[in-house]
């Protein structure tokens, strides 16, 4: 099987992914999302990600940072490229590739699979994720939600497996 590399984002209908390291949107069943598929796997990030953690290292998640500087983070893997992130994943399990957008368009080619939530509007954004070509994948899940009462949009779910 070798290693399984797989993006988790959320993105709006034209990519955006962020504003100002901040993400787009706080979705709670994103968030709990995130935290129920990640957790007990390796999380491969850029420097700028992890400074946005609110609280450092994701527990209960081996966290590799991707960063240029001579730095170490509590409880984080220090790399300095897409290889030697790559290196550090374990064989025969899924790692995750939570971002920024430098680091997912480094991936984007090489991913096994992605995990999008799909918000249904636009936002300002200054960074923004690869468009996805359907040609590339096969949708695995798609879960529509529309009546999330903590936000006022609708957003789905969606896994795809690169064909």
């Amino acid at each position: 099987m070798g290693k399984t590399l797989s993006i988790i984002v959320a993105v709006a209908e034209d990519y955006g992914i962020g504003l100002n390291n901040k993400l787009l949107a706080y979705v709670s069943n994103d968030l709990k999302r995130f935290k129920k598929i990640t957790s007990n796997h390796t999380v491969v990030m850029g420097r700028n990600t992890f400074l946005s953690l609110p609280n450092g290292a994701l527990p209960k998640r081996k966290n590799i940072v991707i960063t240029d500087k001579d730095e170490q983070f509590k409880g984080c893997t220090i790399v300095h490229s897409i290889e030697e992130a790559i290196e550090q994943c374990p064989e025969n399990e899924e790692s995750f590739i939570i971002g920024g957008a430098m680091i997912y368009k480094q991936f984007y080619p090489i991913a096994n699979r992605l995990y999008l939530t799909r918000f249904h509007r636009t936002f300002e954004a200054d960074t923004y994720f690869p468009a996805v070509d359907m040609n590339e994948w096969e949708l695995l899940e798609e879960i529509k939600v529309e009546d999330d009462d903590q936000v006022d949009f609708s957003y789905s779910f969606v896994t795809l497996q690169r064909k």
